[in-house]
């Protein structure tokens, strides 16, 4: 059965602060987490698995299954982590996801779209779970392993390019953080995707200026990425990244000849505006004392998930 792209924005947009919600209620159940993720990407997860992504039921357990190993010949208990988007049919679109310490936040997503029961958080970070912090092949929703970094871009494109040679109408979605194109393999395979004129495939990247060592011009500067990527012969929009109309827009578009990039340009503190006071540190929210974690339990508890 397929999952329509037809919710209503002011739906879509409930959806992204229940995201944030269920993230930051987590966070501070367990002391600490990917906060400022969910901050900035709560509306491309829910504009994508609301509006842009075709896909079909999830073939998962709603509770996600214990680790069963890794990937081999003679492991036959092995599920990829992808099936929580439906099935590989060849009308249906899939779902690659790049920046695996965004898990938390695709998990909340998940559970927003009723392909994951909310009991799975429990599972979130356990020994023997799939349920990891840093999502891998086996964890829900997360169909390859991206990491060390950068890598899911290439191998979208290997399956944008597949289909394509197949006929298969579906189309290959990613989801990316900016900080991942400070890698060389990013733009080698955004030269790749050009070069073979894979308009099946979409790229919606996280454009919030934070990573692990700070904000992004203080670690290594990128420049103006839509610039670069118009330069390579993408096909770029540069959106508001909590505006879901702006959001699912491009994915309207009649395909053309070049891959797309939607660059959604987002704030880490959305829907937290405490987080500000930790500017730039935003990566990972470890509480410095009693004090700190009080104001932000305040501030969960008031959180408006209608605003």
């Amino acid at each position: 059965m397929l999952t329509s792209s037809t919710m209503p924005t002011d739906e879509v947009r409930r959806s992204a602060q229940r995201i944030r919600k269920r993230v930051f209620e987590h966070v501070m159940r367990n002391g600490g987490g990917y906060l400022s993720q969910a901050c900035s990407s709560a509306e491309l997860f829910a504009t994508l698995y609301g509006r842009v992504m075709r896909l079909g039921e999830s073939e998962a357990p709603l509770h996600p299954p214990a680790f069963a190993g890794v990937p081999g010949r003679g492991n036959h208990d092995y599920v990829s982590g992808g099936v929580y988007n439906g099935p590989r049919e060849p009308e249906l679109d899939r779902f690659i996801f790049s920046p695996a310490h965004y898990a938390l936040v695709l998990y909340a997503a998940l559970i927003e779209f009723g392909r994951l029961d909310e009991g799975a958080l429990e599972e979130f970070n356990r020994d023997g779970s799939t349920v990891e912090m840093i999502g891998a092949e086996h964890s829900p929703g997360v169909e390859t392993t991206t990491g060390s970094l950068a890598q899911a871009i290439s191998q979208a494109g290997g399956i944008a390019l597949g289909r394509r040679l197949k006929g298969e109408p579906g189309r290959v979605w990613v989801l990316m953080s900016d900080g991942e194109f400070q890698e060389g393999q990013v733009w080698e395979a955004v030269q790749s995707l050009v070069h073979h004129r894979l308009d099946n495939l979409g790229v919606y990247a996280d454009v919030n200026d934070q990573q692990c060592d700070g904000r992004m011009d203080d670690v290594m500067r990128v420049g103006s990425l839509g610039e670069k990527l118009r330069a390579f012969g993408a096909r770029v929009y540069d959106v508001d990244g909590h505006d879901v109309e702006a959001l699912a827009r491009p994915a309207e578009e009649e395909p053309d000849g070049r891959p797309l990039f939607v660059l959604a340009h987002t704030d880490p503190t959305r829907g937290v505006p405490l987080l500000a006071d930790r500017a730039p540190n935003l990566h990972y929210l470890r509480f410095a004392s009693d004090d700190e974690r009080e104001r932000f339990q305040r501030a969960c508890d008031a959180f408006d998930e209608e605003a």
